[in-house]
């Protein structure tokens, strides 16, 4: 149960995300794709068994759902032993050149989630952010439902009922659901989720900038505006949930730039044993350069390295690659250079 390379171009149509960026295939992705420098990207699905995006090995020997049927037990561990037959896990890499939509997602036993459906509990690990980006987090102070879905149905600019947040590299945030939230311009980073096997994510768009687009999804005054969810975004608002400095207490985690010659360090971002509390995310980061055994998590775990070069196993994850790494067995040493990644797991 070695890990295995996953391909490093699964990207997103352009027409599907007209705020894209150029940074994953010009500078994360450089070395690995570099007849692509310039091209546009908003987000690369790294490991995915999600049907319309699946993640397929570099080895081309198939995709990396196909891989977890072969051996389902000591690839999936905890997972499989829960009765998953697949992965919840998913991870993307996005980078942004222009404010993504103002989204939300339920719970998975929020009424409006059907059979087939599944909430889609999410994370940002920020790897880099121009001067002054941020994230667009929770409601303001004194925002009221009828406040905001006057506004929506009228069209109004809503930015000044959002929170804001600037971020930095190295932070964390952690977006539960019923949180109203958007990724700023200019920011690149690692996304994990966790979506139910089998089932389609529900994401909820109360707003979208009064953004236009033409069949090509380029922006376009005279275009046509994406489809919004408004009555379904408020009715999954958690209106009690706290605001302000109370919601980033609960959400935030500013781990600072990586030191990336020192000695090898592991810290927790999420989970049930460390970092934000979560019951469906587990997310640690992992810099330095030497020697280190892996936390034991009994999970399938996706490896996505932003930085460096990492070996496990005599499998050498470069700068710009995911691999996936079996549950079993549990013990796993890693060997860092000037390394800098990002581990996830779902629960």
């Amino acid at each position: 149960m070695t890990p295995r390379l996953l391909q490093v171009d699964n990207f997103t149509p352009t027409r599907r995300t007209p705020w894209g960026g150029t940074r994953i295939a010009g500078d994360l992705k450089r070395q690995l794709l570099p007849g692509e420098v310039g091209r546009v990207v908003g987000e690369s699905w790294e490991f995915s068994v999600e049907p319309d995006f699946p993640s397929r090995l570099l080895d081309g020997s198939g995709s990396l759902a196909s891989w977890i049927d072969s051996a389902r037990e000591a690839i999936l561990g905890r997972e499989g032993d829960d009765g998953r037959a697949s992965t919840a896990l998913l991870v993307k890499l996005l980078d942004t050149s222009d404010e993504l939509s103002v989204q939300i997602h339920p719970s998975d036993k929020d009424p409006t989630v059907r059979e087939g459906e599944s909430g889609k509990p999410e994370c940002w690990y920020i790897v880099a952010a121009e001067p002054g980006a941020g994230v667009y987090l929770g409601l303001a102070e004194g925002v009221t439902r009828e406040a905001l879905g006057d506004a929506l149905r009228h069209g109004a600019d809503i930015t000044a009922m959002l929170g804001f947040v600037p971020v930095s590299a190295g932070d964390f945030v952690l977006i539960e659901a019923g949180t109203a939230h958007a990724i700023g311009r200019g920011l690149t980073l690692v996304e994990p989720q966790r979506v139910q096997p089998g089932c389609r994510g529900l994401t909820y768009r109360y707003w979208d900038w009064n953004r236009r687009y033409d069949a090509a999804g380029r922006t376009d005054p005279g275009g046509h505006p994406r489809a919004l969810h408004v009555d379904e975004a408020l009715a999954v608002t958690r209106w009690e949930a706290p605001r302000g400095a109370a919601l980033l207490q609960r959400c935030l985690v500013r781990a600072g730039s990586p030191e990336l010659r020192g000695a090898p360090t592991w810290t927790p971002l999420c989970g049930r044993d460390g970092g934000l509390p979560s019951e469906h995310l587990h997310v640690a980061r992992l810099h330095g350069t030497g020697a280190f055994d892996l936390p034991e998590w009994d999970s399938l775990r996706a490896v996505t390295v932003v930085d460096g070069e990492l070996v496990i196993d005599g499998v050498t994850i470069a700068r710009g690659q995911t691999c996936a790494l079996p549950a079993r067995p549990a013990a796993r040493r890693a060997t860092l250079d000037r390394a800098h990644a990002i581990v996830s797991a779902a629960y």
